[in-house]
């Protein structure tokens, strides 16, 4: 009987022990859970960035960073965004922009912008 208890724990535990789910693309499901997943969860699915900007202090660590993809996410009639910045706060996502250029452009472009909320440290 406490084998079968343990089986059934063991199935029902299973999926919540599972590799984390695919990053959602579309933007306000993106936004909603992008703040969730590290860095390594992120290049994992999307790959490395087409652009990445480290931010250092004065001893030369790495406090912050700005990661570029392109084609990444999807508007709510299915068109892409051409680029989308993830700016970081060590290795948590604490803002997403979404924009209509190459991420070259002035800040004018940008389209929409969330604001940031507390990443789960």
């Amino acid at each position: 009987m406490k084998t079968l208890i343990l089986a059934s724990l063991l199935a029902l535990a299973g999926p919540a022990l599972a590799a984390p789910a695919e990053i959602p693309t579309d933007e306000h499901t993106f936004v909603d859970n992008i703040y969730s997943y590290d860095k390594a969860a992120i290049v994992e699915q999307f790959g490395e960035p087409s652009k990445k900007s480290d931010i250092t202090d004065d001893s030369n660590e790495v406090i912050a960073s700005v990661w570029h993809y392109h084609f990444v996410n999807t508007t709510d009639d299915g068109a892409y965004y051409p680029t989308t910045e993830l700016d970081f706060v060590g290795d948590k996502v604490v803002t997403v922009v979404f924009m209509n250029n190459d991420g070259e452009d002035t800040p004018d472009t940008v389209v929409k912008s969330r604001p940031s909320r507390e990443p789960d440290l």
